[in-house]
């Protein structure tokens, strides 16, 4: 089967009846066609249409036994393959701008990180590597989607939390003939319920062996409930909600009430040293990284674009301060890029053949993303100033007085309505209810930023800098 079109996902996951719960109510009916979930899904099947496009097929599929897949799931093994990723994770993303963090490839690439990674289960207890490596080429030959979760609810994030019996975190109650029972929950799976699969594994540092696991399993495994938060599809107007009204994607907490996963399924479980090095010394770090990255310039790209239509729309390209501020994205983007091609250059196989991106400048590509695309959100704010919030609907335009509309909000050499529209797709990327997502989103994309930073500082090789301070510091006799 391998690449499937975009009427295919859609088919698919209408068809599962995954329990997914939006503003109390259970969705009922084909999914697709839920307000909340109905532009995201369109967006999502465009993605799988664009892997069939002839002129693309050279680096958005590969040819893997006999098939064709898509390369999000393609375990590289030469920077060729590196570069190849990503050409096609920048395709997808161009087509929206980078603001779906979830799109397809990035659990793809997950799941080709964790199948380069079985090693880690070899010959350890309670794991099994086997069901590991069917998976993936399951997973590959059916073109599947995923959500996943890992985060414990934010109950109680105290050191000695794991000696609390009362515990609201999924965790294995039972071990049983048939497979695990998991009981709890588990947050944040974006894109819950919309997709074919969920892979629920263990955040690195629990205590506690019940809940080091790593499983996947069917959307609509019987006990599994997906409880939305509140919708920011505002409406489907292309014109007012440009953004969202396309690439809101949910984000909900996954309930496991008694959820059996059966053992074909079951990656590992009862393991605390394999839960923590599969997560920390596999390759889904360094993958998932390359993947993040790649989108993420793209998305810089595009506010940069943002940014300077503004600019030419009302004719401030000439102030010394609104340059300074174009300077900033500029530079953003740059070293961004830089720092993704670095971690292609310095790539290195593993005793397996695997290409790993070096993931030291791709930790601080993403640490440093977290702390700049905030700044980014801002300077479109002020840049647009008072036009971000002075937005008459597209109706205003129509109506008895939108010839009078259309002239007073005109910009510079752009009528009133295009000048409004541009200012309508700013204000749905920095300060509508989806644009503070989009935010926060990225502060906090693949971990608390200081963790991260302490990451850096506790990984990275100083000795090199402090064998070339010390040598400065050593001084001749004199003769």
């Amino acid at each position: 089967m391998a690449i499937i079109t975009g009427a295919e996902y859609l088919e698919r996951i209408n068809h599962l009846g995954t329990e997914t719960w939006v503003s109390g109510e259970k969705i009922k009916g084909p999914v697709s066609e839920h307000p909340a979930f109905k532009g995201v899904m369109k967006s999502q099947a465009e993605l799988y249409d664009m892997q069939h496009n002839n002129e693309a097929a050279e680096w958005m599929t590969h040819l893997y036994n006999g098939e064709r897949i898509g390369s999000s799931y393609l375990i590289p093994k030469s920077r060729e393959d590196l570069e190849k990723r990503r050409r096609m994770i920048q395709t997808w993303a161009s087509h929206t701008g980078g603001l779906m963090g979830r799109s397809p490839d990035y659990m793809n690439t997950a799941v080709a990180a964790f199948a380069s990674s079985v090693y880690l289960l070899e010959n350890q207890p309670n794991c099994f590597p086997e069901h590991l490596n069917a998976f993936y080429e399951y997973a590959v030959s059916k073109d599947l989607s995923f959500t996943h979760t890992f985060i414990n609810p934010q109950n109680n994030r105290s050191a000695l939390n794991y000696l609390n019996e009362d515990t609201t975190n999924a965790r294995v109650v039972k071990r049983i003939e048939e497979g695990i029972v998991i009981k709890g929950a588990k947050l944040l799976a974006t894109q819950g319920g919309i997709t074919d699969e969920l892979i629920v594994f263990s955040a690195p540092g629990i205590q506690d062996s019940s809940h080091a696991f790593a499983f996947s399993i069917p959307s609509n495994t019987k006990g599994v409930k997906f409880v939305c938060r509140k919708s920011f599809v505002i409406d489907e107007s292309p014109y007012t909600s440009p953004l969202s009204s396309r690439f809101e994607e949910m984000d909900s907490t996954v309930i496991f009430d008694n959820v059996l996963v059966p053992w074909d399924r079951v990656f590992f479980y009862d393991n605390l040293k394999v839960a923590n090095d599969f997560y920390k010394k596999g390759n889904f770090i360094p993958f998932n990284l390359h993947q993040i990255v790649c989108r993420q310039v793209v998305k810089t790209e595009f506010t940069l674009g943002v940014a300077k239509l503004i600019v030419d729309t009302i004719n401030i390209n000439e102030f010394q301060h609104v340059q300074t501020k174009m300077a900033e994205i500029i530079k953003t983007l740059e070293s961004t890029k830089a720092l993704l091609v670095a971690s292609e250059i310095q790539a290195e196989k593993d005793q397996y053949g695997v290409m790993v991106p070096d993931r030291t400048p791709l930790y601080v590509a993403v640490n440093q993303f977290q702390e700049l695309y905030p700044r980014i959100t801002e300077i479109i704010q002020l840049l647009g100033a008072s036009g971000m919030v002075n937005l008459p609907e597209e109706e205003q335009f129509t109506s008895k007085i939108g010839q009078e509309v259309n002239h007073y909000l005109q910009g510079f050499e752009v009528s009133g309505k295009d000048r409004v529209q541009l200012f309508q797709l700013a204000f749905d990327l920095c300060m509508s209810s989806f644009g503070s997502r989009q935010t926060l989103y990225e502060r906090f994309f693949f971990g608390d930023p200081v963790r991260l930073s302490q990451m850096i500082y506790q990984t990275y090789n100083l000795e090199p800098s402090v064998a070339l301070a010390k040598g400065k510091l050593l001084t001749k006799k004199a003769d």
